[in-house]
């Protein structure tokens, strides 16, 4: 099976389409200029239209700026040190404000020219003999695709984009219209993913991470639950444009959870071999085992071409889009460490850096974008025994790479002036709060502000030390090459691993989430198909160990029988809402999930962190205001500057909140 291999994007600046929306806006394999509407009547543009649908994503997915938006301002996270503007403005705490100027969400209002290219792909593709109906079903995936996370993002859009609803528009239009949420739905996202499910095979051989049968269900199944959450609307949100909240098709909130279910449940029992849950958790996110079987869609990249990869491999590469960078601003500065080269050094003699930037999972490029928070850490990750998630999620560990970075010592001095070898933990974030820990007032020996423990030859920072300038890194994120060699590799450069989009375990949740809802369940997977079977399948994978992944040592250990034992019954919606982040922490899943269960004012109302400042582990109590109209996102001014009409018509094209 071959790879995709994405060149460039070619965006046409000649036809728009309320964001300049050029139905050109499609990859080539030979880009040589900007391609008119004619070539989407060709296979050569039908194929390269597909691939500009599969590209796009990376747009995105892997941006750190949009992924700081996602992530701050839930109860996962928080806005970290380096004074990331996206996560401070997303935080709801004082520190920002989200405007039409100001949001990191810009890239999903951009998807409209992808909405057109896919258009014109499912209504030229038919009079091309070669184009078979599976080809089409990718742009009605895509199609469907980009509407999903627009509804979810700005309530309404348009479906119109100048030719007629879901028409392949090639003229110039600067007025625009938005649908409601329900023809968003009922008109694009359904009937498109429904009839992809009908047209997508099984599995999709024609190039490695095309979309199949499985995640088409997986996408109409969240589609129908978050839907179905809207119709029932049971904290009030408001929506924009205005809509009574009434299904056109005449049905109710209940009888699209079931929908939701009924679905899953055919995504996980119809799935092909090739297609299902990892045995271990740990291998889900581990760099030399991307594009598994569990990994349904991602935003692909490479290290063996810049031209492919959409951004530079080697050298030194900057942060923005389609480059991979989101691990990035979930990283922060480990380089800041020191050690000393003599036992008895006093402070100014802690001046080796023991921990340099490698491109490595554990590492990667610091930018201190966005922080755990102490909840997060302290209580949805409270059993770091049992449950591999944590481990697997996380770097708490920093070792040793001084040689790999030009010192040949062989030892060097660390905390308590105890020696330490290459590969040796030089930082630590230990698991459990520990009262004899000692912290220097600022950024001590260590350069960093961590504390020492007697006897201990690693600096550490506790749970509750976590701090807006340090805190575990994200090593799901993290980088993996494989042309480091004894080097520190290609450390500045956005990561060439895929950023992971939807993933198999998904569809165990939301049947479950569904369940709870009230759908009626039928046996899933050798199981009942209740939400505690389902949440318990997904439990007891990561009560299974391999590998202690911070330890870096083999550990074959089952504990899933202690893992299921400890599952809460009944399920309940906030125990779901705590098992998606042990699963999925720091993907850009946490703010969907929360606007769509109505519940991000009331978890994310308040959290806890320490401060900016080396040396600072006194932990705070941040308060946030988030207002109901915050549920929908501003539309990017870019939008307003673009159209045409009376002043009034385009204020009120804004959601509201954002005038």
């Amino acid at each position: 099976m071959k790879r995709i291999q994405i060149k460039t994007f070619i965006a046409s600046t000649t036809l728009m389409v309320l964001v300049l929306l050029g139905c050109s806006d499609i990859l080539e394999e030979q880009p040589r200029s900007i391609y008119t509407p004619e070539y989407l009547k060709t296979e050569k543009g039908i194929f390269g239209g597909l691939t500009a649908l599969y590209a796009h994503t990376r747009n995105f997915y892997g941006s750190g700026y949009y992924l700081s938006g996602v992530q701050s301002g839930t109860d996962e996270s928080t806005w970290g040190q380096n004074v990331n503007n996206d996560a401070k403005n997303a935080d709801f705490s004082g520190v920002g404000n989200l405007s039409s100027q100001n949001n990191p969400y810009g890239g999903i209002w951009g998807v409209f020219p992808n909405i057109n290219t896919a258009s014109g792909i499912i209504e030229n593709g038919k009079a091309i003999g070669s184009i078979s109906d599976a080809l089409i079903a990718e742009a009605r995936f895509f199609r469907a695709f980009d509407y999903f996370l627009l509804v979810q993002n700005f309530g309404g859009v348009p479906l119109d984009l100048g030719a007629g609803e879901l028409k392949f528009n090639t003229s110039i239009v600067r007025t625009s219209v938005r649908n409601t949420v329900p023809e968003v739905y009922t008109k694009a996202i359904f009937p498109d993913l429904l009839q992809a499910i009908t047209d997508l095979p099984d599995e999709n051989s024609r190039a490695t991470g095309t979309v199949n049968k499985t995640v088409a269900r997986l996408y109409l199944s969240q589609a129908y639950l978050t839907y179905a959450w809207w119709l029932q609307n049971p904290n009030n949100i408001p929506t924009y444009p205005a809509a009574p909240r009434t299904d056109p098709d005449g049905h109710d909130a209940n009888w699209y959870f079931q929908q939701a279910y009924d679905i899953a449940a055919d995504g996980i029992n119809m799935r092909p071999g090739s297609i299902g849950l990892l045995d271990y958790y740990y291998d889900v996110n581990e760099g030399s085992n991307d594009r598994n079987k569990e990994m349904l869609l991602y935003a692909d990249h490479t290290e063996g071409s810049d031209l492919y990869n959409g951004a530079v491999v080697s050298g030194w590469g900057s942060g923005g889009s389609p480059g991979n960078f989101a691990g990035w601003l979930a990283t922060w500065d480990y380089t800041a460490i020191r050690s000393a080269t003599t036992p008895g050094a006093t402070t100014s003699g802690y001046s080796i850096g023991s921990v340099g930037r490698e491109a490595v999972q554990p590492h990667g490029r610091p930018w201190t974008g966005f922080a755990p928070t102490h909840q997060t850490i302290k209580n949805t990750f409270a059993d770091k025994t049992n449950d591999s998630r944590y481990d697997g999620s996380f770097t708490t560990v920093y070792r040793g790479n001084w040689q790999r970075n030009g010192n040949t010592a062989t030892t060097l001095y660390n905390a308590n002036g105890l020696p330490v070898q290459m590969e040796d933990p030089i930082l630590t974030f230990i698991d459990i709060d520990n009262p004899a820990i000692v912290y220097p007032s600022d950024a001590g020996k260590s350069g960093v502000g961590a504390g020492e423990l007697p006897g201990r030859s690693d600096w550490i920072v506790t749970p509750t030390g976590i701090s807006r300038l340090m805190f575990p890194g994200l090593w799901k994120l993290g980088p993996y090459r494989t042309d480091n060699g004894n080097t520190l590799g290609q450390a500045n450069v956005t990561y060439t691993r895929p950023f992971p989009i939807a993933k198999f375990s998904e569809l165990y949740f939301i049947a479950a989430e569904a369940a709870v809802k009230g759908a009626s369940t039928s046996a899933i997977d050798g199981t009942n198909g209740s939400a505690l079977a389902l949440i318990n399948v997904i439990r007891a994978r990561a009560g299974k160990w391999r590998y202690d992944n911070n330890a870096k040592t083999i550990k074959i250990q089952d504990n899933s029988a202690a893992m299921v034992n400890a599952t809460i019954s009944p399920i309940t919606i906030d125990y779901i809402l705590d098992e998606r982040t042990r699963e999925y922490y720091g993907e850009g899943k946490r703010w969907y999930d929360l606007a769509r269960t109505q519940t991000w004012h009331t978890r994310a109302a308040s959290y806890t962190i320490c401060g900016t400042n080396k040396g600072d582990h006194t932990p705070v109590i941040v308060p946030r205001t988030i207002p109901l109209t915050a549920y929908l996102r501003p539309i990017p001014q870019s939008q307003f500057d673009r159209m045409e009409g009376t002043d009034a018509n385009i204020a009120a094209y804004q959601n509201p909140g954002y005038e």
